[in-house]
């Protein structure tokens, strides 16, 4: 099982180069992204943006445009149309948010012509890999669905589980992580955890193991589990963690982020192509490894998984 972004890249290059089309693509973080996903075989792409301002960057950069296509389109609003309409088209296999604020972004991903919507719910994945654990971590929802219902929470889990199988995981282990891992009439989240449990039981949720509610300690660590004596096969051993919600979502991202010795990628699925969106503030390896982890998603794709 795949363990570490180092293992992803990996098995990235093993597979067929994927293009990524950048919506408005003049920026540095995004530009220094792309060009050492080149560089390392993990990605073509096609810059949509300010021709003029690419260039300058580039330069700076040491980036040699020679080897990338670049349609010239000033406005933001139409570079951000068109580079989702190259995925739509399938002259790309992925998107990628560059210099565009997240609202008009999102607004081309969701454009009714050229649009990357399937009819099913949209959400946010991180993959983490920290020095702590032995395995990689995925975070969801942390940046899309503010409040999810229940029907939400399971499509959440799908999406989240399309990633995981993506990099290699065949049965994702899903923890449905609250506050406490008892039912409590009192907290919502604990109820919709425990049917989510006994829906992945009864398979009606597929392709992973759902169970909750469970507290962060008795997701993440056996001995925590053992201690609390929480028992189960996602007991202290979860892949995916569903947060109940994008504020606890959220501020572990930055939690793990800023506090730990940590690497993550992330990127937008539920689409006809997967979406590379990440924050202003990420960094370029980032962005990198986000890109590499839609390439798997998009290669999946293609084969129909």
């Amino acid at each position: 099982m795949i363990k570490s972004f180092d293992e992803i890249l990996s098995k990235v290059k093993s597979q067929e180069t994927k293009k990524v089309a950048v919506a408005v693509a003049q920026d540095r973080p995004v530009l220094e992204a792309v060009r050492d996903a080149k560089e390392n075989n993990i990605a073509d792409a096609i810059l949509v943006g300010n021709k003029g301002e690419i260039e300058a960057i580039a330069k700076e950069i040491g980036m040699d445009l020679n080897k990338f296509e670049i349609v010239h389109e000033p406005d933001v609003k139409k570079a951000a149309l068109k580079a989702v309409e190259l995925a739509s088209t399938g002259k790309a296999d992925m998107v990628m948010k560059g210099l565009v604020d997240t609202a008009n972004f999102l607004r081309a991903v969701l454009n009714k012509e050229v649009g990357l919507r399937t009819g099913k719910l949209m959400s946010h994945v991180a993959v983490f890999e920290t020095e702590k654990f032995d395995r990689l971590l995925f975070l969801t929802d942390v940046a899309f669905n503010m409040y999810p219902e229940l029907k939400d929470k399971v499509d959440i889990i799908n999406n989240a589980a399309t990633v995981a199988r993506a990099i290699g995981i065949e049965r994702p282990k899903v923890a449905a992580v609250c506050a406490v891992e008892v039912v409590n009439p009192n907290m919502p989240e604990t109820i919709d955890a425990s049917i989510l449990a006994k829906m992945s039981d009864r398979g009606q949720i597929k392709g992973c193991v759902v169970d909750g509610p469970f507290a962060l300690d008795n997701a993440l660590s056996e001995e925590a589990a053992a201690h609390k004596k929480v028992t189960g096969e996602v007991a202290g051993k979860a892949d995916i963690l569903l947060l109940p919600n994008i504020q606890a979502g959220n501020i572990m991202y930055k939690t793990l982020t800023y506090t730990t010795d940590s690497k993550n990628g992330c990127l937008l699925v539920g689409t006809s192509a997967p979406v590379v969106l990440t924050s202003r503030n990420d960094s370029h390896e980032t962005k990198m490894y986000s890109i590499a982890l839609a390439a798997l998603v998009a290669n999946n794709m293609k084969k129909g998984k």
